[in-house]
């Protein structure tokens, strides 16, 4: 885990210097500093480090693809902007989200500026070292990928109420979400370093399996982690009603009176621990935490099997080390 830890901080001056330059002259100050403001809060990083790793491992440097890496990054930041609109949520990164320091209407405007500026820094490469097909190439992932997390949001509110969806539509709404722009970032990586269609293909896919087990170690975590390291209270999903993984397979599998007991307390209103203990049991008894841990650890070994296109180097034995990282996190 220090590992990693130390491999995602190593690109942070880089990257968080290219958003500083690409935000440094928004106005009015108002917009500016909402716009800023979750950028300078951290965070870990990983998806814009994957666009570096990945640029690195087919034999591309740092900055080829700096400035796709920002890119990156600033569009994850506008979706947690508007994510935490729609949701109402107060905190983010342990601070108060933009939205509740300055409001819906400026953090609206926030995010929308956050999405154009990683447009701009994409283009912005071609002054640099890329070369203007790889840049059309590289604009393309990274509309994609918005259009996707746009569907995965709408797909995930959809959900909202309904239990009855199925396991391919739960996996398709959280490769739109979450996984589609951890694809884009290792996909845009390796454009930007020149890599042949084949390794394009194969970490673009690199990049989906460990997003859809990324996603997947979240629904985990929310039922077996603890309240310090989670950051918010276990088994929230159950009290806020959520369809995850975990409970798309339960319910798939229960016998009329389990999946009655459990979509009981998914509407309720004032889940107590002691609904949350029931509907443990009940996920337990039809081992749906087993078969989703099974199910990410399959996603991450077959992501490692496609890094075997690749020639041994320092950044390949990172994604490894990343992909066996999105398991072990704990938070």
């Amino acid at each position: 885990m220090q590992d990693v830890t130390e491999i995602l901080g190593k690109y942070s001056d880089n990257i968080n210097s290219e958003m500083k330059t690409s935000l440094s002259n928004i106005s009015p100050d108002e917009l500016k500093e909402a716009s800023i403001y979750l950028t300078k809060a951290g965070g870990k990083m990983l998806r814009p480090s994957l666009t570096i790793l990945t640029c690195e491992s087919v034999g591309g440097n740092i900055s080829n693809a700096s400035k796709s890496a920002a890119a990156i990054e600033l569009i994850h930041t506008f979706s947690l902007i508007h994510d935490d609109i729609m949701d109402d949520d107060d905190i983010r990164r342990g601070k108060p989200s933009v939205h509740k320091v300055w409001g819906d209407s400026v953090a609206i405007l926030a995010g929308d500026t956050l999405f154009s500026k990683a447009f701009e820094l994409v283009i912005s490469a071609k002054d640099d070292v890329v070369s203007g097909d790889s840049i059309h190439e590289a604009l393309a992932t990274v509309a994609d990928a918005c259009v996707k997390i746009c569907e995965g949001q709408a797909c995930d509110m959809s959900f909202e109420g309904d239990f009855n969806v199925k396991e391919e539509e739960y996996l398709d709404m959280i490769f739109k979400k979450t996984a589609a722009l951890i694809a884009a970032a290792t996909k845009t990586g390796a454009i930007v370093g020149g890599a042949t269609p084949e390794q394009i293909s194969a970490l673009y896919e690199y990049g989906r399996l460990i997003g859809l087990a990324f996603q997947i170690q979240d629904d985990y975590l929310d039922l077996v982690s603890d309240e310090e390291s989670l950051g918010k209270p276990v088994g929230s999903d159950i009290v806020e009603g959520k369809m995850t993984l975990i409970i798309v397979n339960a319910l798939e599998k229960a016998s009329p009176k389990d999946n009655q007991k459990l979509v009981e307390i998914l509407k309720s209103d004032n889940c107590s621990q002691n609904d949350i203990d029931k509907a443990m049991e009940i996920i337990e008894k039809y081992n749906s935490l087993q078969y989703i841990t099974n199910l990410a650890q399959e996603y991450v070994k077959k992501a490692k099997e496609l890094l075997e296109i690749l020639e041994d180097s320092e950044a390949k034995k990172a994604l490894i080390l990343i992909a066996d990282y999105v398991l072990k996190r704990q938070n």
